[in-house]
């Protein structure tokens, strides 16, 4: 009697483990996803969107927004500590792959795909049509003035110009570097380093005429700015998509295709006006987000 009550035990012991592995493995779609990004108004709409979107389709989600610039995301992406964020293609070839400017989109965006699938194990989902291109914004009275509508009149009159700057822009290659490599050294009147959030509003109230800007910024709305042409094409596409890894997707195939239906609706004017939400109307960057999946009928 004693054995058959020990053999009982060992069966009732089996399959209450074969029942905990069984849940263990069930459904990889139910294992946490850790979305991040940068630390700028757009990359925080956009890692809020995937959050948003992920979690209405049953994924369990961690947010690590606001991470740092391009280098601290990446590295946060290839070590695990986050499984996707959105990232442009222009910034991978310049500043990962560390290669010059390239014109067309689809050759970025498919060297970029190419080196972080091979190098990383990372995937590049897909592009969305905004092209967040780096950019000289100047006020338009400055503009008019002394008659600067390109990037190479801005370098003929840049001692009369006092330039705002963001962190990182003097050493980054799709920065000055770049600009004094292209178009010849931009001696400016003055340099100062601002916060990305007050730049604009230096350019505005005119203690800078010129600032660097990124194309989808609400700010750029503004009638009393002008962005530059890029004569000499010094910055590639910045098309914004996901970068995930590899392993993450393994757990979920439909992951892929959630993220992808976001980016499909993101072009230079949406992102425009969302950027302007929360930095011109004050809105709360979730609240936005929020709304937007709504009304583009991604989420419930």
């Amino acid at each position: 009697m004693k054995k058959n009550k020990t053999s009982l035990l060992v069966l009732v012991l089996i399959i209450a483990l074969a029942t905990v592995a069984a849940g263990c493995g069930d459904g990889s779609s139910k294992k946490k996803v850790v979305v991040g990004s940068k630390n700028f108004t757009e990359s925080l709409l956009l890692g809020e969107m995937f959050s948003l979107a992920l979690e209405d389709a049953g994924i369990k989600v961690e947010r690590k927004l606001n991470l740092g610039g391009t280098l601290i995301a990446h590295e946060a992406l290839k070590k695990g500590d986050i499984d996707v964020y959105p990232e442009y293609t222009g910034t991978g070839l310049l500043n990962i792959l560390n290669e010059k400017p390239l014109p067309d989109p689809k050759e970025v965006y498919d060297r970029v795909s190419d080196y972080y699938k091979k190098e990383f194990n990372l995937v590049w989902l897909d592009p969305s049509q905004a092209n967040n291109t780096q950019a000289i914004a100047i006020s338009r009275a400055a503009s008019e003035k002394y008659g600067i509508t390109t990037l190479s009149e801005l370098q003929a009159k840049a001692g009369e110009i006092n330039f705002a700057a963001v962190p990182e822009f003097e050493e980054r290659e799709d920065g000055l570097l770049g600009m004094n490599r292209v178009y010849g050294d931009f001696k400016f009147k003055s340099l100062k380093l601002f916060d990305y959030g007050v730049k604009y509003r230096v350019v505005l109230s005119d203690e800078a005429q010129a600032t660097i800007a990124f194309g989808t910024d609400g700010e750029l709305l503004n009638p009393d700015l002008v962005v530059l042409k890029d004569d000499k094409q010094l910055w590639p596409p910045y098309n914004v998509a996901p970068v995930i890894r590899q392993k993450t997707l393994d757990q979920d195939e439909n992951i892929a295709t959630i993220l992808n239906k976001i980016t499909a609706k993101l072009d230079d004017p949406t992102l425009q006006k969302l950027n302007a939400e929360v930095d011109i109307n004050k809105k709360e960057y979730k609240d936005v987000a929020k709304q937007f999946l709504k009304d583009s009928g991604l989420i419930k």
